[in-house]
C-alpha cells in the first residue's frame, strides 16, 4: 500500500509516531483485553456456579421425592403387616375362647348346667322389664348410646355369654363348697 509510517490515533497526521507511543497503545490495548478477559471469566465463573446449584436443588429436590415414595411404601407394607398381625390375634383369641367355652361345658355338671341355663333365663327376663322400663324413663341421647352399647354386645355375644357362663359357674361352685364345710 504504502510506504509511509503509519501515525497513531488522534495524531496529526504530518508527525511521525515517536517509538513510544505504539508500545504506549499496545500496553494499553493488553490491559483492555485483560480486563475484559477477566470480566467474561467472572461472568462464566457466575453463570458455572448458577448452573451447579441449579443441579444440587434439582438433585436435592429428587431425592426428597424418592424419600418421600420409600415412607409411603414403608408406611403400606406396615399397615398391612400390622393388619394382618392384628387379624392373627383376633383368631387365636377366638379359638382360645371357644376351647375355654368347650372345656367349662365338657367338666360343670348337668345340674349347674341346668341352674345356669335357669338364672340366665331369670336375668333376660329381669333385664327385658329393666330395659323395657329404662326406655320409658329415660332420655333420647341416652337411648342411642345404650342402642349402640346392645349392638356392640350382640356382635360379640358368645365371649360374653361364656365369661358370664364361667362367672355363675364360678359362683355357684363357691357358694356348694360353703355349704358343705
Amino acid at each position: 500500500m504504502n510506504d509511509r509510517p503509519r501515525s497513531a490515533p488522534g495524531a496529526p497526521a504530518s508527525e511521525a509516531p515517536t517509538p513510544a507511543e505504539p508500545s504506549e497503545s499496545v500496553e494499553r490495548t493488553r490491559d483492555e483485553i485483560g480486563r475484559n478477559v477477566e470480566a467474561l471469566a467472572a461472568k462464566a465463573a457466575k453463570a458455572a456456579k448458577a448452573a451447579k446449584a441449579a443441579k444440587a436443588a434439582k438433585a436435592a429436590k429428587a431425592a426428597k421425592a424418592d424419600i418421600k415414595d420409600e415412607t409411603k411404601e414403608k408406611t403400606a407394607v406396615m399397615k398391612q403387616q400390622t393388619a394382618e398381625k392384628a387379624s392373627l390375634i383376633a383368631d387365636q383369641f377366638r379359638e382360645k375362647a371357644g376351647r375355654a367355652a368347650q372345656l367349662v361345658r365338657d367338666r360343670t355338671p348337668d345340674p349347674v348346667l341346668d341352674k345356669t341355663a335357669q338364672a340366665a333365663a331369670q336375668v333376660w327376663d329381669g333385664a327385658t322389664r329393666a330395659g323395657r322400663y329404662a326406655a320409658d324413663k329415660a332420655p333420647g341421647p341416652l337411648l342411642e348410646k345404650a342402642g349402640r352399647a346392645a349392638a356392640v354386645a350382640r356382635g360379640n355375644r358368645t365371649p360374653l355369654l361364656v365369661a358370664g357362663a364361667v362367672i355363675i359357674a364360678l359362683v355357684l361352685a363357691r357358694r356348694s363348697r360353703g355349704r358343705r364345710r
